[in-house]
């Protein structure tokens, strides 16, 4: 991937083109540091640099060091401290002090504030590749330190006695390429590889060793190294990345071996590149590197861009997650060397220098990933990210801004539909906004796209809107403007207009069922109830049902009773006994039929309608009499026999039962008519004709059982014998007499008229059976007897016993005739008491006769 880093105007600012692949989000935004700088790299050219959050420090060829704020202006006079390059500057942690060492083999110490603290050491015949200042040292009574490193690692530092004493903490391997001190720890390298020393305890905690190809040895380029925190260091060298970290021992560590130092350094992450490594740095948790290409350019003979790889660290591999190739000028003719990498962890700020540039890279703020995400059409990514900054924290974009780029994206990419959902998450209620986005779809003809996500609630728009959109589907899409009208309140729209605009276009142009059905949606909507089911009946659609049902309009389908059931039978029918859902208010207090009450259409009205079709009268009877057999469905019973007898026999005789609201004999006609014996004797039975039954029984249906049944129902002497009269030509009939009728006849009356020599069929087993009945009988009856005779007694005994008690006379009783107190307290007046068995008393003089004759 590209950078995007503002070049100066003489500057080529052409860029590596994308590799082709999807290009993933940028991490880092780059700006080429100017101001200032311009006239520098006129004159000098960068060897290295330092970083502090207060400046920054720029060495250059000619031994000089540049004071910068960030954005390369001069903030203090430049510093002339060495005659040849600048190899490092070092900054203590607050800022005041700098040192610097060059391969003249000077090293400067300067106050930027004060020079009371300030050192100069020159070393004979000596280059100083490296120094590291104290952190602590604008401390009062730190030390003054600060550590040079050439062939040997040596720690300088102020005493009572002597103005600067030093003192050797390592012999290197070679020469110290690069020092960086950290708290109590100073990570420092030479040929072998990377070392750790603690300061405080003055004692080496081990060695990292490099690995070491011939082709790039360790000795031929620069060791970057970097403090992520007080405890883990970064590493990287040639193409080789290490990630350590300083622990203290266990317990059980220390006890091993008391003689080693308490702290050990572990190796968390260890893997290689594919090119050269130029600086190397933290952000966050990934890792940030500066790479050089180990492939010239295409010439052959040209450098490669630098780039700059944020990468995901692994135990042995890394993930890269971002690979920007910089544009610096001069880059053709670079080495590895000539970059350099210092990081500002405080802010995540990284400073790439070049001989002939500056660049400060910082990590995309909530701005800068929204504006990349919108300009590479992440448009979805872009809402997720403007969403979380919402509330949180300044941002130039707003979740509408983005929204309406989105939305004018989707639009372009026809994607319609998406950019209809995205209206209803975008634009909330504001009504104006609605309306400006509406306009666009209007104007690509895709209204239909945004219409389900339309406001229909509380805040709607403007009702020309609405009215658009049913155009739209109206020309466009028979189906969906049905669909819309279906779901959409007529309240939204005008209802006139869109019928008018309706009617117009079924007159051009044929119109189907999709648009008659809206029609009468369309009538119904305005009240045209009559219009509305004309259409639906035309179209032969059940939903007229649910219209009725809705608006209560039973008074105006009478007419089309008939018509209604031709298109259902069961929703008409339950229709037309339904209750309904409100009352004509005129009716309350009226006394009315209790089925004027209940049934919304009366059902006279649907008897005469469906005259002509007497299927139609028999479903709707049939049910009214399910409904309500004892009101008005009664009304109707002598219809629905004649009915039932063509149409559902097996309902006749039940009905014949349960119901004496039809004429006897016109049902016995029609059961006579149509052979129907059953219901003949019933009916027969009824109208007390019981010989004629018995004799259609045993003739016509030949049932025995039946007739003895049919006797025993009717308990009529005369009806046994005719059944015993009908039965003796027969012997299984005789034979079933014989074993039914000993409890309900004398059975002598049978055995007396068989004819002698008439061979019946199990006339032993029958004749006991006879007899056992007979006797059974008996004896029921003298149990009966002895119950009742018992019973008599025992109740004889408790009247005498009740009429033996005494009855009690008090003063509140009156005489039931001259309705005085029964009690005379004037012994003048007093007379006798006659109290009958009822508990009525009178006086001895007003008792005409022996009997009581009050009620």
């Amino acid at each position: 991937m590209s950078a995007n880093i503002e070049e100066d105007s003489r500057e080529d600012d052409s860029s590596e083109e994308s590799d082709g692949l999807e290009e993933s989000e940028p991490k880092l935004k780059y700006a080429r540091m100017k101001n200032s700088l311009i006239n520098i790299f006129n004159k000098y050219a960068a060897k290295c640099i330092a970083v502090h959050p207060k400046f920054v420090c720029l060495g250059n060829n000619w031994g000089m060091i540049h004071m910068l704020d960030h954005e390369g202006i001069v903030v203090l006079q430049e510093l002339k401290l060495h005659s040849t390059d600048v190899n490092q500057i070092s900054i203590d942690s607050n800022g005041d002090f700098i040192a610097s060492c060059s391969d003249d083999g000077r090293v400067c110490i300067r106050g930027l504030y004060s020079s009371d603290n300030n050192q100069d050491l020159k070393k004979e015949n000596c280059k100083v590749k490296s120094v590291a200042i104290d952190p602590n040292y604008y401390k009062p009574g730190s030390g003054r330190r600060f550590i040079t490193g050439d062939e040997q690692l040596m720690l300088y530092e102020k005493s009572f006695l002597v103005k600067l004493k030093s003192s050797v903490l390592c012999k290197a391997q070679g020469s110290v390429h690069n020092i960086k001190w950290n708290g109590q720890f100073v990570a420092w390298a030479d040929n072998l590889g990377v070392w750790v020393f603690d300061i405080d305890a003055r004692r080496s905690l081990g060695l990292i060793r490099w690995p070491r190809h011939p082709e790039a040895l360790p000795e031929n380029y620069r060791c970057n190294i970097c403090w992520k925190d007080s405890s883990t260091f970064l590493v990287g060298w040639v193409n080789s990345v290490r990630i350590c970290q300083i622990r203290k021992k266990t317990a059980q560590e220390i006890a091993v071996d008391r003689d080693k130092p308490e702290y050990i350094v572990d190796l968390v992450s260890s893997f290689e590149t594919d090119f050269y490594i130029s600086g190397i740095g933290p952000l966050d948790d990934h890792l940030v590197i500066l790479g050089y290409s180990k492939e010239r350019d295409d010439d052959g003979k040209s450098a490669q861009r630098p780039s700059m790889y944020v990468i995901e660290p692994l135990t042995t591999s890394f993930v890269e997650l971002r690979k920007d190739s910089l544009s610096l000028r001069g880059y053709q003719h670079l080495k590895c060397n000539d970059y350099s990498l210092e990081c500002l962890i405080e802010e995540n700020n990284f400073f790439i220098v070049s001989p002939k540039d500056v660049i400060r890279a910082t990590p995309y703020d909530a701005d800068d990933r929204i504006q990349w995400l919108m300009e590479h059409k992440k448009y979805e990514v872009a809402m997720e990210a403007v969403a979380q900054t919402e509330g949180h924290q300044a941002c130039r974009f707003t979740p509408l801004q983005v929204g309406q780029a989105y939305l004018n994206h989707l639009l372009e990419q026809e994607e319609f539909e998406q950019a209809g959902q995205l209206c209803q998450k975008i634009l909330g209620t504001e009504k104006r906004l609605w309306e400006e986005e509406v306009f666009k779809f209007a104007r690509i003809h895709q209204l239909r796209a945004v219409s389900p996500y339309l406001p229909r609630g509380d805040h709607r728009l403007s009702s020309t809107i609405y009215e658009m959109v049913l155009y739209e589907f109206l020309i466009l899409d028979a189906k969906g403007f049905l669909n819309v009208l279906k779901e959409w309140s007529p309240d939204l729209y005008n209802v006139k207009t869109i019928t008018a605009a309706l009617c117009e276009h079924c007159i051009q142009n044929e119109a189907d069922t999709k648009l008659l059905e809206a029609l009468a949606i369309l009538y119904s909507h305005d009240k045209q109830y009559d219009k509305a089911l004309a259409v639906y009946l035309k179209l032969k659609n059940v939903g007229l049902f649910d219209l009725i049902r809705e608006h209560n309009l039973y008074d105006v389908i009478h007419n089309m009773i008939e018509d209604l059931v031709k298109l259902d039978e069961e929703q008409a029918i339950a229709l037309f006994l339904e209750t309904p859902k409100q009352q004509n208010k005129s009716n309350i207090g009226k006394k009315l039929d209790k089925t004027e009450k209940s049934l919304p259409v009366p059902p006279h009205i649907v008897v005469d309608k469906l005259g002509k079709n007497q299927r139609f009268q028999y479903l709707y009877l049939d049910a009214l009499d399910r409904k309500d057999a004892k009101g008005e469905g009664q009304k109707y019973h002598g219809l629905l026999v004649k009915l039932y007898a063509d149409m559902a026999r097996e309902k006749l005789l039940p009905l014949l039962h349960r119901s004496g609201h039809y004429p006897i004999n016109e049902a016995l006609d029609i059961c006579k008519s149509r052979n129907y014996h059953n219901e003949t004797v019933y009916l027969l039975g009824r109208i007390g004709n019981f010989k004629e039954a018995l004799n259609l029984i045993i003739k016509e249906l030949g049932d025995i059982e039946q007739a003895i049944n049919f006797c025993k129902e009717h308990h009529d002497m005369e009806l046994w014998e005719d059944l015993i009269s009908y039965s003796l030509p027969r012997a299984d009939f005789i034979t079933f007499l014989l074993q039914r009728i000993g409890t309900y006849v004398d059975p002598r009356i049978l055995v007396q008229r068989i004819q002698c020599g008439m061979e019946i069929p199990g006339l032993k087993n029958s004749l006991v059976k006879l007899m056992h009945d007979y006797s059974l009988q008996v004896s029921v009856q003298e149990g009966c007897k002895k119950i009742l005779s018992s019973d008599y007694f025992n109740l004889h005994d408790r009247l005498v016993k009740n009429q033996q008690r005494g009855i009690l006379i008090d003063d509140d009783q009156i005489c039931g005739k001259c309705a005085r107190p029964i009690t005379i307290k004037d012994a003048s007046r007093v007379c006798n008491v006659v109290v009958f068995f009822c508990k009525h008393s009178f006086h001895e003089g007003c008792a005409e006769s022996m009997a009581c004759k009050l009620p």
